[in-house]
């Protein structure tokens, strides 16, 4: 029996959790989106409209999501950038699972797909108020770039890289 709330102890290593590949209409995945823009909600205020609008599922096809056990704690997606490119879009993590390794491993599962699928690199873009974002991605081999698209100008908006391979 654990004490307390969070999750179980088992999650201290990532490889327990088990990854699946979905698409956008993924009721688990869609769920966690809900999760996650509650939160931006919050994190962006005023400016949540402005990003939310970029953000439609509807031309998401490729979709990981981790889960412990029967739970779907954590989901991502990437989305055609380019013939060369993928844009990670909708990244989340349920809070009483951060800081265990999903979100690295569900990133890492990612790039993989895209891998796979001959794109050579990953681009993104993230919230200068998410700072715990920025450093999964630093971590993870991002590289930071000129804001690109929608998010050119856009003082919150810090965009990234990552080359493949």
């Amino acid at each position: 029996m654990r004490a307390g709330p969070g999750p179980p102890a088992f999650l201290d290593r990532a490889s327990t959790l088990k990854i699946i590949r979905a698409n956008s209409d993924n009721a688990a995945f869609r769920a966690l989106v809900v999760l996650l823009d509650e939160e931006l909600a919050v994190r962006d205020g005023a400016e949540h409209t402005f990003y939310a609008q970029f953000n439609n599922l509807d031309s998401i096809r490729h979709v990981v999501i981790a889960y412990a056990g029967d739970e779907a704690v954590g989901g991502r997606a990437f989305k055609e950038y380019s013939l060369a490119a993928v844009e990670i879009k909708r990244m989340f993590v349920k809070p009483e699972y951060r800081g265990r390794g999903v979100a690295g491993a569900v990133l890492a599962e990612l790039e993989k797909w895209a891998a796979e699928m001959h794109y050579r690199e990953c681009v993104l873009e993230t919230g200068l108020k998410q700072p715990e974002a920025i450093r999964l991605y630093e971590k993870s081999g991002y590289t930071r770039i000129p804001n690109y698209g929608q998010y050119a100008g856009i003082e919150n908006s810090l965009c990234m890289k990552k080359v493949l391979g």
